[in-house]
C-alpha cells in the first residue's frame, strides 16, 4: 500500500530549517507558521523587543495587542529563556493590565490566532476561563491573562517567563506594580517585560521611558504611529488628522506623549527644571551668598505636611529642603519648621488657612507671612509658580521619599499630576508656591537672612 502524498508546503513548514530560523525571527515564525504578516512597525518591534525589559508606545490601532499576541505564541511554543532554567518546569506567560477585561484582549487575541489561523494543530491542551483565562499547551506552557488591580496584589505568589504589561499608562499605581510586584514575579527565571501602551499625559509610563533611555544595553523602547498600521482605513485617519486638535494627534495618533491639558505646570517646563540624581550633601548644606525662602503647607484631612525652602542666586532658585510630614501632632510640625528654619535662615511663609492660625501665633518669633487660601490665592500663587517654570527660574530634584503603603512619593510626580481643577491635595505643589510668592515681584527686594531662635 502506497504511503500518502506529502503537501509540499507541509514538508516545507515543517522542515528542519524553518523552525530553526523561526526561533530567533518572529515575524518570519508569523508569516510561515501562523499565516499573518505583520506591517513595518510590528515586525521591528518582534524582531529588537528581546531585551530583559521592552517598552512600546505608540497610538491608537497600531495593533499592539497584534503584535504582543504574536510574540506570545511564539514564546509559549519555542519557550524563549535561558536553557538552564528549562528543568524549573513550565514556562509561565502572562498579560496583565489594570482591568481583567483589558488583559482578556490580548489573550483572546492569542486564542482567536491558535484557533483559526495557526498551520499548526493541536498545540492547545486546555482552556478555562474561571476564575481567570488560562490557556495550556501540549509543552506545558502556561498562558494567562491577570489583573494588576489593588496594586497587583493577584500577581502575589506566582512566578513568570515572560510578562507583558498592557496599558501601563493607565494604572495609576504602574509605578509600583512594577517594581514591587512584577519584577519580583520574573527573578527567579530572569524572565521578560514588555511595558505597552498607548500615552496618558507625562505620568510614570512617560518617566519609565527616560529611565530606560539610559540603558540600551538591557532595554529596547520602541514608539509607533498608528499610519503604520496598513490595515486600518487611512481615509478615515485622514478624517482625523483634519478635524482632532494636535494635541490628540499627537497622543492618540501619533504615539507621542503630551500633556493631557488642564495642568498647572506644563511638562515641557517641569522637564526642564528637573536636576538629574540625588542631590548630594554639598547640595544640600547652606551656601555663603544665597537667600533662602521656606513655604509650609499645613496638613487637612488625607494631605500631608510639606515645607519647601528654595535658595535664591541671581534670581534663579533651586529647591534645597524638603519635608514632607504625614502626622497630626502640631507639636512635630512646628519642631520640624523651626529645624528647617534654623538650617537655611530666610522668610518663612505659611499657610494659615483653618487652624493654620494656631500655628502662625506658635511662630511669632520667626516673623511668619501668613497665607490664607481662597480661591484667587491660590489662583495668584498657582499662577506665579508656572510663571517661574515658563522663564526657567526653577531648578529641583525628584525628592523621591517612602509612603506608608510602601509606594514611593515624588515631588516630580505630584506636579505633573496637579491640574487646575484638581489639586486640593498637592500639598508640596503649594508648599513650591509659597515659597517663591515673595518673588512674585521681580522689583521688590529681598528680606535679608536671618538666623529663627529655637
Amino acid at each position: 500500500m502506497n504511503s500518502p502524498e506529502k503537501h509540499p508546503d507541509i514538508d516545507d513548514l515543517l522542515s528542519e530549517s524553518a523552525w530553526r530560523r523561526s526561533v530567533g525571527d518572529i515575524p518570519f515564525f508569523a508569516e510561515k507558521f501562523l499565516d499573518i504578516t505583520p506591517h513595518a512597525g510590528q515586525r521591528e518591534w518582534l524582531m529588537k523587543s528581546n531585551k530583559t525589559e521592552n517598552l512600546l508606545v505608540t497610538g491608537n490601532r497600531w495593533g499592539k495587542s497584534f503584535a504582543s499576541a504574536i510574540k506570545i505564541i511564539h514564546h509559549a511554543i519555542f519557550r524563549i529563556r535561558d536553557l538552564k532554567y528549562d528543568r524549573a518546569g513550565k514556562y509561565h506567560i502572562v498579560t496583565a493590565s489594570i482591568t481583567l477585561d483589558q488583559a482578556k484582549i490580548i489573550f483572546n487575541m492569542v486564542l482567536r490566532i491558535l484557533n483559526n489561523s495557526c498551520r499548526i494543530e493541536g498545540l492547545i491542551k486546555k482552556t478555562t476561563m474561571t476564575p481567570y483565562p488560562r490557556l495550556i499547551l501540549g509543552n506545558g506552557a502556561i498562558i494567562e491573562a491577570r489583573s494588576t488591580q489593588r496594586r497587583g496584589e493577584y500577581l502575589l505568589g506566582n512566578d513568570y517567563d515572560y510578562f507583558i504589561f498592557d496599558e501601563v499608562a493607565f494604572d495609576d499605581d504602574a509605578e509600583y506594580v512594577v517594581n514591587e510586584v512584577i519584577k519580583m514575579r520574573l527573578a527567579d527565571r530572569n524572565g521578560r517585560l514588555d511595558l505597552i501602551s498607548t500615552p496618558n499625559g507625562k505620568n510614570w509610563f512617560y518617566r519609565r521611558m527616560k529611565e530606560l533611555q539610559d540603558r540600551p544595553h538591557d532595554t529596547y523602547i520602541q514608539s509607533g504611529d498608528s499610519r503604520e498600521n496598513v490595515h486600518i482605513s487611512s481615509r478615515y485617519l485622514n478624517m482625523q488628522l483634519k478635524y482632532l486638535s494636535e494635541k490628540r494627534v499627537a497622543q492618540n495618533i501619533m504615539g507621542q506623549f503630551v500633556d493631557s491639558g488642564g495642568e498647572v505646570i506644563p511638562g515641557k517646563y517641569i522637564d526642564l527644571a528637573l536636576i538629574e540624581g540625588i542631590p548630594s550633601l554639598d547640595y544640600l548644606q547652606p551656601q555663603r551668598g544665597s537667600h533662602y525662602i521656606s513655604g509650609w503647607d499645613l496638613a487637612r484631612k488625607k494631605t500631608a505636611t510639606v515645607g519647601i525652602t528654595v535658595e535664591i542666586q541671581n534670581g534663579k532658585c533651586r529647591v534645597t529642603a524638603l519635608t514632607r510630614i504625614k502626622k497630626w501632632d502640631w507639636n512635630i510640625i512646628l519642631e520640624k519648621i523651626r529645624t528647617q528654619q534654623k538650617q537655611y535662615p530666610g522668610r518663612l511663609v505659611i499657610d494659615a488657612t483653618g487652624l493654620g492660625d494656631v500655628v502662625i501665633s506658635q511662630l511669632a518669633d520667626l516673623n511668619p507671612t501668613a497665607i490664607i487660601f481662597t480661591p484667587k490665592t491660590k489662583a495668584e500663587l498657582l499662577t506665579n509658580l508656572e510663571l517661574f517654570h515658563s522663564m526657567g527660574r526653577i531648578k529641583y530634584h525628584r525628592w523621591e521619599l517612602p509612603e506608608d503603603n510602601g509606594a514611593p512619593w515624588s515631588l516630580e510626580d505630584e506636579l505633573r499630576s496637579a491640574r487646575w481643577d484638581d489639586n486640593n491635595q498637592c500639598d508640596s505643589l503649594m508648599a513650591l508656591a509659597l515659597a517663591l510668592w515673595p518673588l512674585h515681584k521681580p522689583d521688590s527686594p529681598l528680606i535679608n537672612p536671618r538666623v529663627g531662635r529655637l
